[in-house]
């Protein structure tokens, strides 16, 4: 059974859209740009903390300032549409890091991964490993990124 979230007022809004954008503001700047005193703004945090609406906060890192690597998404289809064979695809891909998103999706394919590597070798030995696992990929299609054009937070109408 999945908990049920806390009703959310203007000000609830307001907090999660600040903090999706900027994870890292100080806690009296952000009760200012919502209009409360910082006590109580804690105390709204503190409770969508805990009733699971905020998962975390992390810094967002270009990592093309870090070095070469490669972005791609994949879209994947199982061998199986079993339960089972759903769960053992998941189990498989939590454990890999270069894996950085996957999604189960609708439509023609089963999964969209989000695959992070340091080059197109590491890519494809990646997906040679999965193919070769007992993770059941019938097929898949890569997408290489060539250049990020949008990634933001959520807009703000979404949260209201």
């Amino acid at each position: 059974m999945t908990p049920r979230a806390p009703r959310l007022d203007d000000r609830d809004i307001a907090i999660l859209a600040t903090l999706s954008r900027e994870g890292r503001i100080a806690k009296t700047e952000l009760a200012a740009r919502v209009n409360l005193s910082p006590t109580p703004c804690w105390d709204r945090m503190k409770r969508l903390e805990q009733a699971g609406l905020i998962r975390g906060y992390r810094a967002q890192i270009d990592l093309a300032a870090i070095g070469p690597h490669v972005q791609v998404f994949v879209t994947v289809e199982l061998d199986s549409h079993r339960a089972e064979s759903f769960q053992i695809f998941e189990r498989t891909v939590a454990r890999m890091e270069a894996v950085t998103g996957c999604w189960a999706i609708g439509g023609g394919y089963d999964y969209l991964l989000q695959v992070v590597a340091r080059d197109v070798g590491a890519f494809q030995d990646l997906m040679d490993g999965l193919l070769e696992s007992r993770a059941g990929v019938r097929r898949y299609f890569s997408y290489i990124v060539t250049k990020p054009v949008k990634d933001e937070a959520p807009a703000t109408a979404l949260l209201g």
